[in-house]
């Protein structure tokens, strides 16, 4: 399987939309009662996924396999609680689980952090639920540490997320 990485564009969102539907409700699913979950992935329709595309506040890069999407990030303002004047925020980095493991994250976090830096952000920072140990040893890796608490709201439930920063 052979992966290309590209910049989103118009016309992505429908792709971005299902495969982040997908993810979020494979890896995270079994957390929320059925209301909760089908609340919140409402509000994560294929017209908002476009319209965030279509904005210039965030970059979206994806990876495809054969034209099929096999991940994305979305790098934008850093909109947290204590965010820093011009910080950047990696919004959102998922992957299809066949792509676990096969260095797509990877390419996907080096170009976030690349794009960051060169956009001339002092640091990136992201949210992590708090049980995602995988992620969590994945953005230790680059260097990320802890530096707060941040609810995440799924329907009515909230969720305990850390708060992840990388000096640029």
């Amino acid at each position: 399987m052979s992966v290309t990485y590209r910049d989103g564009v118009p016309g992505d969102g429908a792709a971005i939309g299902t495969l982040f539907r997908e993810s979020f409700v494979a890896t995270f699913g079994h957390l929320y009662k059925p209301e909760d979950l089908a609340a919140f992935i409402a509000g994560a329709g294929d017209a908002a996924w476009e319209e965030e595309v279509r904005h210039p506040r965030f970059r979206f890069r994806l990876a495809e396999d054969d034209e099929t999407l096999a991940g994305f990030a979305k790098l934008g303002p850093d909109e947290l609680p204590g965010a820093e004047p011009g910080g950047a925020e990696l919004w959102a980095l998922y992957l299809r689980e066949a792509w676990h493991g096969a260095g797509v994250a990877a390419a996907l976090m080096e170009w976030t952090i690349d794009a960051a830096r060169s956009g001339g952000a002092p640091a990136l920072r992201l949210t992590v639920f708090i049980d995602n140990h995988r992620a969590r040893r994945f953005y230790e890796r680059y260097g990320f540490v802890e530096v707060g608490k941040y609810a995440f709201k799924v329907g009515n439930h909230v969720d305990d997320d850390r708060i992840l920063r990388l000096a640029l």
